[in-house]
């Protein structure tokens, strides 16, 4: 597949994220998102010529088959439909399938659309207890495990493999939720310190409250096309240069190196060949990264080759990924501050990235210097299916 057969992104759109009160669902945050990504785009349905839908849990959506819903509610019948589920990755992974498809020519413009509905019409127990049966749920989840427990486990075995402290780790939950100040959309944003975070509740040794992506109910969605197949634009255009995919057992206990994301390592590796990209650290130029707690952030850059191993969390304290810093992550907030619904965290993490590689993020949170490549990581499970995409600005 060469440079310029790459998928295009011709346009997108995500709603707020947070705990909706106003007495709309999960079809109208779908619907909403998705007739303004194709207005964005330049196009109209009749222009699509299939749909991606990712959503995590049909369960807590309380809708066995979204993608036959969706297809109908967008007018898109009789287009080819199918529905996406990789955890925590599913948004990303829904953009990766409409990647496929257009680089296989089965399709010129496909319709990406994500959602999840659980943080306003569930109880918060009754979603851990969900979240917990997305693991092995006859070894660990029947046995009441939660995720927080199963990263929790991961972090402390990094913290004495390496060193990584709760300060460092604080830094992450201090930058996501500062970054999420300027973005209109954001769940959470707010001005903290370090020492904010360490006094929060614990939740989960290391963990305190501050350490957690809250429970988000969001849309998103993203139109992706063959080169050519898209309007007269009068600004640059963005790529995905490379996309990667790779899984690890399921449990813990069966990795050589539970303290760090393999997956990922994995994933990030097919992503940069394709890409062209031989040292990440030196050419990715802005990147968002899955953070649903702060280690994880930690456990993640290094994953991606952003820093070497036990080497993130000194360079988070020193502020290397801040906005100013030398490889600005997650200035949406990530899911620390912008908030976390799987099935559309990896949609608007994408058009985060495309939005600020063309310049036309949300003005404060705009880098001031150009840049050219960036990364969006996602993963579901405890990096038990890692997805990552290369973006990259054309002209």
């Amino acid at each position: 597949m060469s440079s310029a057969t790459r998928p295009e992104i011709l346009g997108g759109s995500t709603t707020a994220f947070g705990r909706r009160r106003d007495g709309s669902g999960w079809r109208d945050w779908v619907c909403e998102a998705a007739r303004d990504a194709l207005a964005d785009a330049g196009l109209e349905a009749k222009d699509v010529d299939a749909l991606v839908v990712a959503c995590e849990s049909e369960v807590m959506a309380l809708q066995l088959t979204p993608g036959s819903i969706i297809v109908d509610d967008l007018g898109l019948t009789p287009r080819e439909v199918v529905r996406v589920e990789s955890g925590g990755a599913s948004g990303a992974s829904a953009v990766r399938h409409a990647f496929i498809h257009i680089a296989s020519g089965l399709a010129r413009r496909v319709l990406v659309v994500g959602f999840e509905h659980a943080a306003s019409h569930l109880a918060g127990d009754d979603v851990r207890l969900l979240y917990g049966l997305s693991f092995d749920a006859d070894m660990e989840g029947i046995a009441g495990v939660t995720a927080t427990a199963l990263y929790a486990l991961s972090i402390n075995l990094h913290m004495q493999r390496h060193g990584t402290t709760r300060e460092q780790m604080a830094h992450v939950s201090v930058k996501n939720h500062g970054n999420a100040r300027f973005n209109p959309l954001a769940h959470k944003p707010m001005a903290i310190g370090v020492e904010d975070v360490l006094a929060s509740p614990v939740v989960s040794t290391p963990y305190g409250r501050l350490d957690c992506s809250p429970l988000s109910d969001a849309a998103a969605a993203i139109v992706i096309a063959a080169p050519g197949q898209g309007p007269d634009s009068d600004g640059p255009r963005v790529r995905i240069a490379g996309s990667g995919c790779a899984t690890d057992y399921a449990r813990l206990g069966d990795r050589a190196e539970p303290h760090s994301f393999a997956a990922k390592a994995r994933a990030s590796a097919i992503a940069y060949e394709m890409a062209g990209i031989a040292s990440p650290a030196d050419d990715v130029d802005v990147a968002e990264v899955y953070d649903p707690f702060t280690g994880a952030e930690i456990q993640s850059i290094e994953a991606l080759g952003f820093a070497g191993d036990g080497e993130a969390g000194p360079a988070m304290a020193a502020g290397d990924f801040d906005a100013g810093g030398r490889l600005p992550v997650n200035l949406s907030g990530g899911l620390i501050g912008q908030g976390g619904a799987p099935g559309a965290s990896g949609i608007a993490q994408t058009l985060a990235v495309d939005r600020i590689l063309r310049g036309t993020y949300w003005p404060e949170a705009q880098p001031s210097r150009e840049l050219r490549r960036g990364v969006v990581d996602t993963h579901g499970g405890i990096c038990t299916t890692s997805v990552v995409h290369v973006l990259e600005r054309m002209g």
